[in-house]
């Protein structure tokens, strides 16, 4: 299992070798993305702020989504598309260089839209945008949950690493 603390001190320090910030949406990984970016001594440098958004209520309230626009782009949640416009949303929101985002089901059963326990979708958006589809093929919550913050954490590190 991949360390999520050696991944937040990764992505904070190449973040801070950069002079660029974060924010975070997050929903299956219930926090553990920002926990291990806060994790970091000195992550008020380059994490600007974050939030599990589990709900749609959260969304619309929390980030201030419009229904309407999420439904004329035709991307529902738990998908690639969802994951960047979240992470887009987050990071013009909050005024930073990068947003973040994971969005999944993290089990013992799946979601309401389909997808089965153990399915993710993380996105980076920023000065590079990428997304990525996780399965993990288990119902084990906790062990999901610390494998989707894994897999945003090493995404953002890969497209930190790129530029």
């Amino acid at each position: 299992m991949a360390d999520i603390w050696a991944l937040g001190e990764k992505a904070g320090a190449l973040l801070v070798a950069r002079g660029e910030r974060v924010a975070v949406s997050e929903s299956s990984s219930g926090g553990l993305i920002s926990a291990a970016l806060l994790a970091v001594p000195g992550a008020s440098s380059f994490y600007l702020g974050g939030g599990v958004i589990y709900t749609p209520r959260a969304i619309f309230g929390l980030l201030g989504a419009d229904k309407e626009d999420i439904r004329a782009r035709g991307i529902r949640s738990s998908s690639e598309p969802y994951a960047r416009f979240v992470a887009e949303t987050v990071r013009v929101r909050v005024r930073s260089d990068w947003g973040l985002s994971e969005t999944g089901a993290a089990g013992p059963s799946g979601n309401p839209y389909g997808d089965p326990a153990g399915h993710s979708c993380v996105a980076v958006v920023g000065a590079v945008t990428a997304s990525r589809t996780l399965r993990t093929g288990s119902n084990d919550r906790r062990a999901n949950m610390h494998a989707f913050a894994a897999g945003a954490l090493s995404l953002f590190i890969e497209v930190l690493e790129r530029r």
